[in-house]
């Protein structure tokens, strides 16, 4: 009988199994809800006070945007690359490229940090008006959960690092929640710096 995460092809010798531990996957998806229910409601105040948020984003700088996001593209490439070298037994490649994908996330954070001390600095400030409140809200929270998925790729560094260890599904599941957090940033920078 298959695992729970996994599911039988009907060709011989071919198995496929869902990546990541089931738990992770409850947790991602309830995430994306959240989330779901966050853009929604930007999207009504958006849609009320259309030339607000549209005189308001012009203050966002649209390179920095697609530099945070090239940054969380290629990040989610290093570590789809690194699940694939862990499951062929490359380990030392798959630590590299797990320390490549958190620095690229590092990178992210920076960037982050520096857009929004300009935006202070200018007095561009969360209670400014409804689209900064949104801005420092979604992106706020968006920067929590890239700080937490980097302790999970903390979590796969030290899992490579050890040979006693280095369990395919907890590589696969610290990449699930990377994944997820790339996805949401997706989302964000078409709402805040793109959608006019």
């Amino acid at each position: 009988m298959a695992n729970a995460t996994e599911t039988v092809d009907t060709r011989p010798g071919r198995r496929t199994h869902l990546p990541a531990d089931g738990s992770m996957w409850v947790f991602v998806l309830g995430d994306l809800v959240i989330f779901g229910a966050y853009f929604l409601i930007f999207m009504i105040y958006r849609n009320q006070e259309h030339q607000l948020f549209l005189d308001s984003q012009r203050h966002l700088s649209l390179n920095i945007g697609t530099a945070n996001t090239l940054l969380l593209l290629t990040s989610s490439w290093f570590v789809a690359n690194s699940v694939s070298a862990t499951r062929a037994g490359a380990y030392r490649r798959a630590l590299t490229l797990t320390w490549w994908g958190g620095g690229c996330g590092v990178l992210f954070v920076l960037v982050k940090a520096y857009e929004w001390t300009s935006k202070i600095n200018a007095g561009l400030t969360f209670p400014h008006n409804d689209f900064y409140m949104f801005y420092y809200m979604l992106t706020g929270i968006h920067l929590f959960h890239v700080l937490l998925g980097l302790v999970f790729l903390g979590v796969v560094v030290a899992e490579l690092r050890n040979p006693r260890k280095r369990r395919t599904s907890k590589v696969e599941t610290g990449a699930t929640y990377w994944h997820m957090v790339d996805l949401l940033w997706i989302v964000i920078f078409a709402l805040l710096y793109v959608m006019r």
